[in-house]
């Protein structure tokens, strides 16, 4: 599992785990867990980088519409998977 590392604009760095990846309208979606091994909690990540970015720029899915549509697919290509919002 490929782990990346997040930078917030305030705070400490945070490690993630991406389970998943897909592109929905254009725009990239990640889902990741904090937890290397076992259950861990999960986000919904949006890439809103800019094309002239150097580094990708994710924001967490908080609208509920949206994270249920992404959620959705998620759960249609990890067949082993159950997302829980």
């Amino acid at each position: 599992m490929e782990k990346i590392t997040f930078t917030p604009q305030e705070g400490e760095a945070v490690d993630f785990y991406i389970l998943e990846q897909t592109m929905i309208g254009g725009v990239n979606y990640l889902l990741v867990t904090d937890s290397g091994e076992g259950d861990g909690d999960a986000l919904i990540l949006r890439d809103i980088s800019a094309p002239e970015d150097v580094e990708a720029v994710y924001e967490i899915v908080e609208d509920d519409g949206t994270l249920n549509a992404v959620a959705a697919v998620f759960e249609k290509i990890m067949d082993d998977v159950d997302i829980i919002n």
